[in-house]
């Protein structure tokens, strides 16, 4: 994936997070997408920054990578 998909997809599970799951949908998009994150070798920041979201959220994305060494979504 390029760095717009990934914004592009990352954008879209925010924006349409159900009421207090916003955060939760960038945990998720972290562990769905960690392999092409780090394929791509781009920091979280700046794909946060390109999906139009607070750049902060580059913290919470790099939670959901590092958590999908452990879980799988349902």
């Amino acid at each position: 994936m390029t760095l717009n998909e990934l914004a592009d997809t990352l954008s879209d599970m925010y924006q349409n997070a159900s009421h207090g799951d916003s955060v939760a949908m960038i945990h998720l998009f972290g562990i769905k997408y960690a392999l092409d994150i780090k394929v791509l070798g781009v920091s979280c920041k700046a794909i946060a920054k390109a999906a139009h979201i607070n750049e902060s959220y580059g913290t919470e994305i790099s939670k959901g990578v590092k958590l999908s060494k452990y879980v799988i979504p349902k």
